[in-house]
């Protein structure tokens, strides 16, 4: 597996350096935009087959583990102080785009398992709840390619259009920090969509942003005891893998616990390298070849969900600040 693990942190360590150097690409998107690239090349097949044990390794295990310290990013009192009304806000926003976005993929007739991931992907989090719910579905590499691909495009976009937009929508500083995090998937791309509005809406994005990865846990549970229900008794997933019960801990761990800046920034540091190399290792199973045989209909589903969830943000963030919010005010 080294060969496959050290190629995903030398990659890792090019996107961290293309971040360095262009600063609005967040340096996980990099990783799968590199990790598509990869696979593009044609290495000599002695080498492909090499890496593929180490990128498989970094994909699903690394994965998990990264998700496991997102959880050190959230505290449940900064959460708190949002206040009840833009917490109702953004778990309305967030059920209601995991809805839709399961029912227009379903419409479609998307194969397999591909709505429920492009549902997660949208609604929760980008690619991180794709992997998580691909370990509930035990999806493989190859069927969350499409869903990553299209919330990585999305998202990239987003960094580039939402900025455009704010003055149209005459947005002042923090209900434009609400609505990216309530609408932006990965968190790099919400910090790099919201700081072009300052400090005060950065910090509201990377909050209502957390809020979002806070459900990641409720809505995987939910998923995995519906699939339960669904499955033989032989067949069935956990209702919440082990991986997000460590994710569980680390949040009540940072709200509980007087962990110092040298640890969070230390379990911040690895998360982003275990999530880097994770995100390569999936971007490897990317073949452009194959995605664009996919059609327009997983192109369509994505477009439909990534409006609706930004229209409902948008909409939100205006209902926060005509109640008076103090967050937004």
């Amino acid at each position: 597996m080294l060969l496959g693990l050290a190629t995903a942190l030398v990659a890792f360590g090019l996107a961290s350096g293309l971040h360095f150097v262009v600063p609005v690409v967040p340096t996980l998107t990099a990783c799968v935009l590199l990790g598509i690239g990869f696979a593009a090349i044609p290495w000599p097949a002695r080498f492909r087959a090499a890496t593929q044990p180490g990128l498989a390794t970094a994909s699903r295990r690394l994965l998990r583990i990264g998700i496991v310290l997102l959880g050190f990013s959230l505290s449940l009192v900064d959460i708190a102080g949002l206040g009840w009304l833009v917490l109702a806000l953004i778990v309305a926003i967030v059920l209601l785009t995991f809805g839709l976005t399961l029912g227009v993929g379903r419409l479609f007739r998307l194969p397999g398992d591909q709505p429920l991931l492009i549902a997660a992907g949208f609604s929760i989090c980008g690619v991180s709840a794709i992997g998580a719910m691909g370990g509930v579905t035990r999806s493989k590499e190859s069927e969350m390619a499409t869903p990553i691909a299209l919330v990585t495009l999305c998202g990239t976009l987003a960094i580039a259009v939402l900025p455009l937009l704010r003055p149209v929508l005459g947005l002042d500083a923090e209900q434009f920090g609400m609505w990216t995090g309530a609408s932006v998937h990965d968190v790099g791309q919400v910090v790099a969509t919201a700081q072009v509005a300052g400090a005060s809406a950065l910090a509201i994005a990377v909050v209502v942003k957390l809020t979002r990865v806070a459900l990641l846990a409720p809505m995987i549970a939910i998923t995995g005891l519906a699939l339960r229900n669904r499955e033989t008794a032989d067949a069935r997933p956990p209702i919440v893998p082990l991986f997000l019960l460590g994710f569980l801990a680390a949040v009540l761990a940072r709200t509980l616990l007087p962990l110092s800046p040298e640890f969070l920034t230390a379990a911040a540091d690895i998360q982003l390298v275990l999530l880097g190399m994770a995100l390569f290792g999936i971007g490897s199973a990317i073949r452009i070849g194959s995605l664009l045989r996919t059609g327009a209909r997983p192109l369509a589903v994505a477009g439909i969900s990534w409006f609706a969830v930004a229209g409902m943000s948008l909409a939100a963030a205006f209902i926060a600040t005509a109640a008076g919010v103090p967050a937004l005010g």
